[in-house]
């Protein structure tokens, strides 16, 4: 399913959200406890077994980058990905 009005940022693949939680440290269970999203919808959504409604994506988003995590959007070079924001330098 893909909804052309959404932009680039309202995409999350099953990959990126398993390496975001990775990089928080997180469990699926600790991200339905932070997101309020339950876990068995990460659980099918990271098999790939479901396609997600925007405002899932957008609570799993809003808590990841909470604890950090950055979202990276495909360019013409590399596809989508995450990175864990670092620590600013003043």
């Amino acid at each position: 399913m893909c909804d052309l009005s959404n932009s680039q940022t309202d995409v999350l693949t099953p990959k990126q959200l398993r390496a975001a939680r990775a990089l928080a440290g997180w469990s699926r269970e600790q991200l339905a406890d932070k997101s309020g999203v339950p876990e068995i919808t990460t659980r099918q959504f990271e098999l790939g077994k479901t396609d997600p409604r925007q405002t899932t994506v957008h609570k799993w988003r809003r808590a990841l980058e909470r604890a950090g995590v950055v979202f990276l959007d495909a360019d013409d070079e590399w596809g989508p990905g995450v990175r864990l924001r670092g620590k600013r330098k003043d």
